[in-house]
Parts: structure tokens; C-alpha cells; sequence
């Protein structure tokens, strides 16, 4: 019997069909089933209400002349439209006169767009606040701050610096070497200087048997970020959690390192699954807007990578409708093999690393392992000149797989990649 599977591809989906007698399992986060839907709204206010490790918002800006609240960017789910008006009124209520920045996080990212900002946080608050995008590259906006346990300079943005609150709105999800999203992220890489994020995303860093998807403790990226957090004097967080249609289903608010804490055991008990061992595996990253491009798609084959069976076959199933991603990123995967990548990026010293490299090793050492098909909106002789399989779609992907790996395969298939957490 031949069983459809819907994968997020860019904003709509892709129907997968498979043979049930070749299907060894689905890994997927069980949602729960209830006829009252949760109140997004409702949700957040009574973490602000209740806020972990901290005073309220409300308490902390009283009095305050310069407040700064850092936001995630375009390649984030954040339901900003829901939260950030929650922000500024908790703010308002007690304090009207206070000047608020809204400060994109972008880390190495581009800005965001008049319009991405709209669709974000909608027009009146476009309209009324000032927004900012970080620009990491600006080194006179940039200001030292301290040293960091890797024994990077801490560089931040100056209107951060300047702020004397400093808030934080972001949501919380696994990521594959930082162990988790949000919290302390916010300030690095969120605002920090391309030099400072670069050292923190280092080979030697990213090389750590620690840094990698659910893990905080002994994860040396995670620690330097941790540092970056405690020496901007980061306030106050609201942290949320989503599921599969992005919808708030939990919110955590407070000190940056307790709350996030928090949230991050949620996750791990909510989406902590056992591996399904496969000779192929297919996975996602999860649709937009984490698949507009190739650099983001790490996130979403690290899950496979615990699951595939040695020389087996990943299928990664990512739009990638706005290409490759960063200018580094692209032109690295096209400048060598997987090994001359890969030997050429452990051999950089930390001080010399180039931005976007972490993801180019990423792939470089999955290729090295498995054979990748991808399923996206690339072209097929950019796709092969990386050093992947090009497939048009899921099923002719998955044929492919077969004819490399023998009609008798098993198949493992993670529907949103990004979402679980692989036990080890």
C-alpha cells in the first residue's frame, strides 16, 4: 500500500509516496489533539506575567529613558505580530515617555526589507517605532566589550550598549550546533561583530562532540554566546515555543539564562525521539522560512545524520527559493571538493576564520560520509557541482535512492527536520 507523507517545502508542501513495506518509521513531534485551540495571546502574557528569575518587564522599565528590544530576522519564525505589541504595552503602561529601539538580530544575515518588516511586526508598529537592522560588519557601530571564553573580543552593537534596558524576544527551537535557538543567541551572533561571531562559529568550535542539536552543557559555542549574554546585561527574555504550524504553544520569560534554561527542558521532553536507523533518510528543513536557502539547511540534516546507517543515503527536501544563502557560503561550496573543503576549513586558525565557513564544513563532512540527494529549486548543474545528487522532487529522489542502494531499503522520514531532537 503506498502511504502520502506531507513535507514542508517552502510555504506550501510536497507529497512524498511510499511504499508502507519500505517505511521503517516516521520521526515526527506528536501534536496535541484538541478541539480548543490554545490562546497565543493568553499564552505569552501569562509568561510575562509570571516571569522566571526576574522582575516583571513592567517593573524593570520603570523610569528607564532608553529601552532596546533585540528581535530575530527574516530567516526566523518569530510571531512577532502576536508578541512585540505585548512588549510595548508592558512597557508603555508604566513608562510612555521611554525612547524603544527595535533591534534586528541578523547576525551575518542581510537586513530586513520595509516589507519583510511589515509582514513581521505589521504596519502600525513599522509605522510608529524605529527599527534597525544589526549590520555586523560595521566595524564603528561595534563596541568591545570583554573576552570570551574561547578568548574571542566581544564586540556588540552600540545602540545595544547604549540601551539601559536591554530585552529580548525570540523562540526557542533545536539547533545543530548551538544546541538551541533563542535566549542568549540574541546578542551573539544576533548583535555581535562578524569577527566575534566568526571565532565563536570557528572550525575547532564546530568540531566539539558538544556542539550539536539539545546540547547547552560542555558546548563551548553555547558557552561563549552564554558569556556575550551575561556581559551585554540582557534583562529580560520572552522565549517561545511552536508547533508545527507556528503557532505559540508555550512561552518562557525572564532572565536570559533561567528562562531560556527552561524552555529548553521543555523541548527537549516534548521533542526528544529515539533514532530509526535507515539505509536512507529523507528530511526537511522544515519550510520556510528556515529553507529560503542552502546555508540554512545544516539545521535540518543533522537529525538525518543520526539516523542514517553507515554509506547509507540522505534526501534533503529544502526550496531554497532565494538560492544558495550568504556570498561566502556559495562561492565555498563551489571552490573545491568535499575534501579540499573540509581539510582546507580545519586548517584555518580561529582568528582567520571566514564567515559562513561553519556551514560549508557542515556539509563538506556529511558528504564525505553519505551520498546527499537535494530536492530543491537550484539548478541541476550547481547542485552537482557541490558535490550533491540533483533530484527534481521527493519521489524521483527516492527512486534514485533505490537504484543506489537496492529495492530492499529501508526508509526513515523526518518531516520537519528542524522540529526534533535526535536522542543520542
Amino acid at each position: 500500500m503506498i502511504k502520502d507523507i506531507l513535507l514542508p517545502y517552502g510555504q506550501s508542501k510536497m507529497i512524498l509516496k511510499i511504499d508502507e513495506n519500505r517505511l521503517n518509521g516516521i520521526i515526527s513531534v506528536a501534536q496535541e489533539e484538541t478541539k480548543i485551540k490554545p490562546n497565543e495571546k493568553q499564552i505569552v502574557l501569562d509568561a510575562l506575567a509570571n516571569p522566571i528569575g526576574s522582575e516583571t518587564l513592567a517593573k524593570l522599565a520603570v523610569d528607564k529613558k532608553n529601552i532596546v528590544i533585540v528581535t530575530s530576522d527574516h530567516t526566523r519564525a518569530v510571531p512577532s505580530m502576536i508578541t512585540m505589541p505585548l512588549l510595548l504595552e508592558e512597557i508603555r503602561k508604566v513608562n510612555e515617555s521611554a525612547k524603544i529601539t527595535i533591534l534586528i538580530a541578523t547576525g551575518l544575515h542581510r537586513g530586513m526589507t520595509n516589507e519583510e518588516m511589515i509582514e513581521r511586526f505589521g504596519s502600525k508598529i513599522f509605522n510608529e517605532q524605529t527599527i534597525i537592522n544589526h549590520d555586523a560588519f560595521d566595524n564603528d557601530n561595534n563596541q568591545f566589550l570583554g573576552i570570551l571564553p574561547s578568548g574571542s573580543k566581544f564586540e556588540m552593537n552600540k545602540i545595544a550598549v547604549e540601551a539601559d534596558l536591554l530585552i529580548a524576544e525570540g523562540f526557542i527551537e533545536p539547533h545543530f550546533f548551538a544546541g538551541f535557538s533563542g535566549g542568549r543567541k540574541s546578542i551573539l551572533p544576533g548583535i555581535a561583530s562578524a569577527t566575534c561571531v566568526n571565532i565563536n562559529h570557528s572550525s575547532p568550535q564546530i568540531a566539539s562532540p558538544f556542539a550539536t542539536t539539545g546540547v547547552l552543557d560542555k558546548n563551548p559555542i553555547h558557552e561563549d554566546m552564554a558569556s556575550a549574554a551575561k556581559i551585554s546585561k540582557i534583562a529580560f527574555i520572552l522565549n517561545v515555543l511552536l508547533d508545527d504550524e507556528k503557532k505559540i504553544v508555550a512561552a518562557y520569560a525572564g532572565d536570559v539564562e533561567k528562562a531560556h534554561r527552561k524552555g529548553c527542558n521543555h523541548l527537549i521532553n516534548q521533542n526528544g525521539i529515539n533514532s530509526i536507523k535507515s539505509e536512507i533518510v529523507i528530511t526537511t528543513n522544515g519550510g520556510y522560512p528556515l529553507d529560503q536557502n542552502l546555508y540554512q539547511c545544516p539545521k535540518g540534516l543533522s537529525s538525518a545524520l543520526e539516523c542514517v546507517k553507515e554509506d547509507g543515503i540522505l534526501i534533503l527536501v529544502a526550496s531554497c527559493s532565494e538560492g544558495l544563502g550568504g556570498e561566502n557560503f556559495g562561492e565555498m561550496m563551489q571552490s573545491g571538493t568535499p575534501q579540499e573543503l573540509y581539510d582546507r576549513i580545519l586548517s584555518t586558525p580561529m582568528e582567520d576564520t571566514i564567515s559562513e565557513q561553519w556551514c560549508v564544513q557542515c556539509f563538506s563532512a556529511s558528504l564525505l560520509k553519505y551520498k546527499i540527494i537535494l530536492v530543491s529549486m537550484l539548478e541541476k548543474a550547481l547542485v552537482e557541482k557541490m558535490g550533491f545528487i540533483y533530484a527534481s522532487d521527493v519521489n524521483t529522489a527516492l527512486d534514485i535512492a533505490y537504484e543506489l542502494k537496492g529495492n530492499k531499503s529501508k526508509v526513515t522520514v523526518i518531516p520537519d527536520g528542524v522540529s526534533v531532537i535526535i536522542k543520542k
